[in-house]
């Protein structure tokens, strides 16, 4: 029977144990996380499975977020894209978001990200 993945992690690159050196939280060791590379694979892992209990994302997806500061020369999406996505799926479902941590090293983009996410926590509560 395959484990139910119900962590999910959003990089490019990285994997989950890479950040418990930095972030010092056990939840980057457990091995039940889900990856996800892309805002496309984003999507459809949640629309197909379900909101997972915690999402840790990272802002920049591709080569070319880390050559161009300006977002709107990007073709390919952020984390940011995805987080926007996720707060417009929690309204068309009437859920709550799931746990969420940002782990991008790119400070203007983990703030878009967690203002975003928190702001609509704050909203949703009221």
């Amino acid at each position: 029977m395959e484990l139910t993945k119900r962590l999910l992690f959003l990089d490019d690159i990285r994997y989950p144990h890479e950040l418990y050196r930095y972030t010092k939280q056990d939840i980057f060791l457990r091995n039940d996380w889900y990856i996800v590379r892309d805002y496309e694979e984003f999507i459809t892992r949640i629309t197909e499975k379900e909101l997972p209990e915690w999402i840790s994302f990272d802002h920049d997806l591709a080569y070319q977020h880390y050559l161009k500061p300006d977002s709107s020369d990007y073709t390919e999406r952020t984390g940011s894209d995805c987080a926007k996505w996720l707060v417009e799926y929690c309204l068309e479902n009437h859920t709550d978001l799931p746990e969420f941590y940002c782990h991008s090293i790119n400070p203007v983009g983990k703030e878009d990200i967690l203002s975003l996410l928190e702001n609509f926590k704050k909203l949703k509560n009221e």
